[in-house]
């Protein structure tokens, strides 16, 4: 490999995102721009029962009001989740705005349009909606006995029973030591920078183009397809700059497609730009929930068994529950395990992806019992862990993929200065603080797309290649590293790779989510690019007039775009001296990338790690600072060492927030989130952020893809809430079952 593939290479859009030419979806000056609002319900739980728009249609700069009663019908229902890696990705399986019944607060009722942003705004406050209201379920606690089990979840993609293995009510029923706990969690909503919007422009030959702030521009082609009853042909998606995510721009939500639609009514380019409170019900959140665990061990703390259930809220509609079970299954050597999932109707949107989903939570209540435990044996944490590490994937009994977790406990703990700590609660004191350590073990299940991922590379006969993906950037710096593995795999310096996606016209990429994107994007492009290495290699040591001819091919070697024997450096020619002389303009090939299957075909497949955190609490005012975090990984290849210290670094604090900060609360007398802005729903800032420490574990992985790249945009997310809310009870001698820890629980 060559210098370049890992090296702390600067960001290639950095300069236009600091500068502020980087243009999203909502800043493209368009000649003719309308702009539409949407109206929201204002009950839970109802139906319709009159819309009066005659004062909004005959305010100013209007073109249209559009309800139920006249907005086109879309042509098929949308089905969530049949398959989001590439493929159609509605985000729930409801349209609104296709009849009268009202499922939740917040739906869409009705959408104006008008010449501009303020006017549409102004007119949408004179619709005037009547509701026949009917009572509503919006909270876990109003309908508990209605729970029942669903067959599938994740949108159908994991059943709703676990994987059973053992026998784990006679293994917790014969343990020396038992520990039952049940962790509750408040809904939590994604909240990037750039709320969720897009610019639909219709050509006088009906086609559709969309720019549109989304994590997969094919993904959003094929949905809006698909309600739209067009051929993908006649649409195009454009998503060249996504200011934030975190799963909010996963799944394909209705404003894309409505957009479309008033574009057509109106004759004219449209804007739909949801307002902050709209971010809060128009693309999907973090589900309340709680999860229920049963630990089980021998007397020297070897895990016998392990039960974890968990219950949450989900839609009318869909059966939504994140995989909160899937990854504590895994982690650690229990003989016996059993789990499940519950759900719960309500009247709220569906919900979906949230950073590092299922693993975030689940791993809180798994790591907060296994630091219980420890505490109940008189075991050191860091210990019990080991004791009880996999070797193998226990649900399955393959060897994993690769996993360097035992080496991030050691890193972790080094540069923590984790050896010495006094295990008992309380013990510490800086003035009116008390302080303690905790930590956690990381885990994230390694996410693989469905079909093929595929990539263009061009070489031009001066020697600058291009390489091209439908991969949206949406702020963790794909670009760069794209064009680190394909400059890689060409040969070629850094500065003469120019990457290019953003669009669905470009060969198909999945939608980078659960971390899939650095590792489908890269191996397509090095596929790409070695495939064209490898062709011009092999018509060099065919052509009678090149220095290599008759060389064995896999004897050669390419830098700095010149070809040369790996015997002799001196022997050989550039790509530009053998297609100047062959008259060639440009060479291209299609790299296409299958995945492994996705039982693993025969492995494991996680990425793992440790964090650890310091935090201090006022013992008077159950204030919460932490002081220190360290966080060791083990993520396969690092493509690039600075954007993946970015991303890790994201995770940790956004970890942080979960910890201690991030709620949002339902009203259940309105059935509306009573904190949806920015003012009060509470997000880390500078000054929350404590020293962070980011170290990775380098660890070759042959078998998840061709450069072994696991992924790092979830991993530093998870166990970092159980290290905090465990170093509080070292603190405190609290144990704090509930996120976000509250200076009310504290008190």
């Amino acid at each position: 490999m060559s210098p370049v593939l890992g090296a702390a290479v600067e960001r290639v859009d950095g300069l236009a995102k600091t500068t502020g030419t980087a243009r999203y979806s909502g800043e493209l000056n368009l000649p003719n721009l309308a702009h539409a609002v949407l109206v929201g319900a204002r009950v839970p739980s109802g139906r319709i029962i009159g819309i009066d728009c005659r004062r909004a249609s005959v305010a100013d700069g209007v073109h249209a009001v559009l309800t139920h009663l006249d907005l086109p019908r879309v042509a098929v229902r949308p089905r969530l989740f049949p398959g989001l890696f590439g493929l159609v990705a509605h985000g729930q399986s409801f349209f609104p705005m296709q009849d009268d019944v009202v499922h939740y607060a917040g739906q869409p009722v009705a959408m104006v349009v008008a010449d501009t942003i303020e006017r549409a705004e102004h007119a949408a406050t004179l619709v005037e909606v009547s509701y026949a209201e009917t009572p509503s379920v919006t909270l876990l606690d109003q309908a508990r006995d209605q729970a029942y089990e669903p067959e599938k979840i994740f949108g159908g993609m994991l059943p709703g029973r676990g994987p059973t293995r053992g026998d784990p009510e006679a293994g917790l029923r014969d343990a020396a030591v038992r520990l039952d706990a049940t962790y509750r969690y408040a809904p939590n909503h994604h909240n990037p920078i750039e709320p969720s919007t897009t610019t639909a422009v219709w050509d006088d030959r009906d086609r559709l183009t969309l720019y549109d702030a989304t994590q997969g521009p094919t993904a959003t082609q094929l949905s809006v397809a698909e309600l739209l009853g067009l051929a993908p042909t006649r649409i195009r998606v454009v998503s060249h700059f996504v200011g934030g995510s975190f799963g909010a721009k996963a799944l394909i939500w209705a404003h894309p497609t409505l957009a479309a639609l008033a574009a057509r009514q109106v004759g004219r380019p449209v804007r739909l730009v949801l307002s902050r409170d709209q971010m809060f019900h128009s693309c999907g959140h973090r589900e309340e929930q709680e999860q229920e665990i049963s630990l089980g061990t021998d007397p020297d703390g070897n895990l016998l068994a392990l039960r974890h259930d968990k219950l949450s809220l989900t839609s009318h509609y869909d059966d939504w529950a994140e995989p909160s079970l899937e990854t504590p299954a895994v982690l650690y050597a229990s003989p016996s395990y059993a789990g499940g999932y519950r759900l719960v109707r309500g009247n709220t949107i569906s919900p979906t992806f949230t950073r590092a989903p299922g693993a975030a939570t689940g791993m809180f209540g798994l790591e907060s019992a296994m630091d219980e435990l420890a505490c109940e044996l008189g075991v050191d944490p860091l210990q019990l862990r080991l004791r009880n590490h996999a070797d193998v994937d226990p649900s399955s009994g393959n060897p994993w993929s690769s996993k360097g977790l035992k080496e991030c406990y050691q890193r972790g703990a080094e540069l923590f200065g984790w050896a010495g700590r006094d295990p008992r609660p309380g013990q510490r004191r800086d003035g009116d603080w008390l302080i303690g350590t905790g930590m956690a073990s990381a885990a994230y299940p390694i996410a693989a797309p469905m079909n093929p991922q595929r990539a263009r590379a061009r070489l031009y006969r001066d020697g600058s290649a291009v390489v091209e993906a439908g991969i949206a950037e949406f702020g963790t710096g794909a670009p760069t590293a794209m064009t680190q593995v394909a400059a890689d795999a060409l040969g070629l310096p850094f500065d003469r790779v120019r990457f290019v996606g953003g669009s669905s016209d470009l060969p198909n990429i999945a939608a980078a989510v659960g971390s899939a994107g650095a590792s489908s994007t890269s191996s397509a492009v090095h596929l790409a690019c070695t495939a064209l290495r490898d062709q011009l290699v092999a018509q060099a040591v065919a052509d009678a007039g090149s220095p290599l001819h008759g060389a064995d091919p896999d004897g050669i070697v390419v830098r700095d775009g010149r070809m040369c024997r790996r015997d002799s450096p001196e022997v050989g020619e550039s790509y530009v001296e053998l297609l100047q002389r062959n008259h060639l303009p440009d060479v291209e090939t299609l790299g296409s990338w299958q995945p492994p299957p996705p039982d693993g075909g025969g492995y494991g497949l996680h990425t793992f790690g440790a964090q650890f955190a310091e935090v201090a609490v006022d013992a008077d005012l159950g204030l919460v600072r932490l002081r220190r975090l360290v966080g060791v990984f083990a993520p396969g290849r690092v493509l690039n060492r600075r954007t993946t210290h970015s991303q890790l670094l994201g995770g940790m604090i956004w970890g942080l927030g979960q910890a201690l900060l991030e709620a949002t609360r339902m009203d259940p007398h309105t059935g509306r989130w009573a904190n949806a802005s920015l003012a009060d729903y509470l997000v880390p800032v500078n000054a929350d952020a404590p020293d962070i420490v980011v170290d990775t574990i380098e660890v070759a992985d042959p078998v998840v893809n061709p450069l072994g790249v696991k992924g790092v945009g979830e991993i530093g997310v998870v166990g970092t809430a159980a290290a905090i809310a465990n170093a509080v009870h070292h603190a405190t001698g609290r144990r704090i079952r509930d996120l976000p820890i509250t200076v009310e629980a504290l008190l």
